[in-house]
């Protein structure tokens, strides 16, 4: 999948006063959201998860606002200009059934284990080994992904407001820096509900005037049908086993792949998620956090396809030298033609909060990761929680500054999308597979995370920088490289867990009670209090994940 992330020079906005007030008092408000959650910060917990004390609406809303990064924006409609409807399912098959199963399944181990971070749950179900290396790969993760972002905001602001691209850098971090080292996590996630809305803002006038500007829905894909072909507005023409497509992957390798491995292993173990949920007030809250933030995202995928449709529709020839745009100037080019000022500084504005919203959420993360996981449990044990307030505020910076070295090292790949995904092949599916199999198998071993772990990672880093990278095994594109990845780690993971743990002693039931699917947590022996019943025992929970699941099921198909 190449869609470079270069923007056009060209595309310079004509911003005036107007623009830049929006952008500034934007920015006044962030830092002031910072400053009052200030005060609420008493201890680590405070600090690392909001003092567990946040309603659903709000975790639910921060828990879809800190994935709708900019990377998102920008790249998925520019999968859409080149690619048309096969976008969907990087939303209704890559994302709802995943959200689902975190919010019903899921989240009551974490939440009812009480831990602080997902690798804090290895080292309950497993041992330090698997604690240790997970904890690593996900704070070293946390940094790439975090870089992306800062990445993409600097050719974003370069192309559009001519700023340079350092200066984006310092300015976007020393933001995201003092608003998390001021509030915790608290203030990210009250700053990421804003930005939700400000995303939304800048999205639905460039969807709604772009329809317009096409003749509506009718007029964009009878003109896409006869530049493209019917399959262009598709989610499945040319999927089947042996057909060619530009996507580079069949329907098995999408449900598989990208629908199973990828998405249950991004959704249900990237802490810069889970941890918006593990903040909600209670077990109930915490488990509608992922519901809540599934209803959007079922429609979000409208407001960045949408305009990719529209600029392919436009800029017939987008993405080859013939036109100057590359498939990733889609959403820039739309603001460019169709917003007034005024509108302009929204939508520049809502670009900006979402790049923030990407980094803050892998930052926060990371401070959690390193100071509890790390730091606390094997470097520097048994301080008095301020000690580690103060610490966890200390690696912010740091995670910052790292964060601003790996957004230079994000500017030699030349697709930051496959980019991403390639990470989430890497790290996030081989902690799912040992996360799936520790919680549905009581006779997984302790022993057995840690080498299910290492077997996973390696083996999708072999796949992809040696099997495909080689060529030893002809496969399309990177996208669907990373597919194969995943479902490769995925499978290794699985088998070597299986095999040491045959060969090695399992945990004694006392020491999986509230961590093996079927077993009560020890805190659980009295009745449970209303709202944290087994979700197969409250209906309306249910009902919840019925409902977006049968959306998630049935939309992909009316394309």
């Amino acid at each position: 999948m190449r869609t470079p992330m270069y923007l056009a020079a060209e595309l310079r906005l004509p911003t005036n006063w107007l623009d830049y007030t929006i952008l500034a008092i934007y920015f006044v408000v962030v830092l002031g959201i910072g400053f009052a959650a200030r005060r609420s910060v008493k201890t680590s917990l405070d600090f690392f998860l909001s003092g567990r004390s946040l309603p659903a609406w709000i975790t639910g809303l921060a828990f879809i606002s800190a994935n709708l990064a900019a990377t998102e924006i920008l790249g998925m409609a520019a999968n859409s200009a080149q690619y048309g409807a096969y976008t969907v399912h990087w939303y209704w098959i890559g994302a709802i059934p995943a959200m689902v199963f975190l919010g019903l399944v899921m989240m009551p181990f974490y939440y009812g284990s009480k831990v602080r971070s997902v690798p804090e749950f290895l080292l309950l179900r497993f041992d330090k080994g698997a604690h240790l290396l997970s904890s690593i790969l996900f704070a070293f993760a946390a940094i790439l992904i975090s870089g992306v972002n800062l990445y993409a905001l600097a050719i974003v602001v370069e192309a559009l407001l001519g700023w340079p691209q350092w200066v984006a850098i310092v300015v976007a971090g020393a933001f995201v820096l003092a608003y998390i080292t001021l509030g915790g996590l608290s203030s990210a996630i009250y700053n990421e509900v804003l930005q939700f809305f400000v995303i939304l803002a800048a999205l639905i006038p460039i969807t709604v005037l772009g329809l317009k500007k096409v003749g509506g829905w009718g007029g964009l894909t009878d003109r896409l049908t006869t530049l493209h072909g019917h399959n262009f507005t598709t989610a499945w023409g040319g999927t089947g086993i042996g057909s060619a497509n530009p996507l580079g992957a069949n329907w098995l390798t999408i449900v598989l792949g990208l629908g199973f491995v990828l998405s249950f292993g991004y959704w249900t173990t990237n802490f810069a998620e889970v941890q918006r949920a593990l903040s909600a007030k209670n077990l109930s809250a915490s488990q509608r956090t992922p519901l809540i933030a599934a209803y959007p995202k079922v429609f979000i995928v409208f407001l960045v396809m949408i305009p990719g449709l529209v600029a392919a529709a436009l800029v017939p020839k987008i993405g080859t030298t013939g036109s100057g745009l590359q498939y990733n100037d889609a959403i820039p080019y739309l603001m460019e033609q169709l917003l007034p000022n005024g509108v302009l500084g929204i939508a520049v504005t809502g670009l900006l909060a979402a790049f923030m919203a990407g980094m803050a959420a892998n930052v926060s993360s990371f401070n959690t990761v390193f100071t509890n996981d790390i730091w606390s449990k094997y470097v520097v044990r048994h301080r008095e929680d301020a000690y580690y307030v103060r610490f966890g505020r200390l690696i912010t910076a740091i995670g910052v500054l790292a964060s601003i070295g790996t957004a230079f090292l994000a500017s030699s790949f030349s697709n930051i999308m496959a980019y991403l995904q390639t990470l989430f092949s890497f790290f996030n599916v081989p902690m799912f597979v040992v996360f799936i199999v520790g919680m549905f198998w009581k006779r997984a071993s302790a022993k057995s995370g840690f080498w299910g772990l290492l077997a996973g990672t390696v083996t999708a880093m072999v796949n992809y920088f040696v099997i495909y990278k080689k060529g030893i095994i002809g496969i399309p594109t990177d996208q669907g490289a990373n597919f194969v990845s995943a479902i490769a780690g995925f499978v290794a993971g699985a088998v070597v867990m299986v095999a040491v743990s045959l060969f090695t002693a399992p945990k004694r039931e006392r020491e999986l009670q509230g961590l093996v699917y079927g077993t009560r947590s020890p805190g659980m022996a009295e009745p449970p209090a209303p709202g944290d019943e087994a979700w197969y025992r409250r209906p309306a929970l249910l009902g919840w994940g019925a409902v977006i699941l049968a959306a998630a099921c049935y939309v992909p198909f009316s394309f």
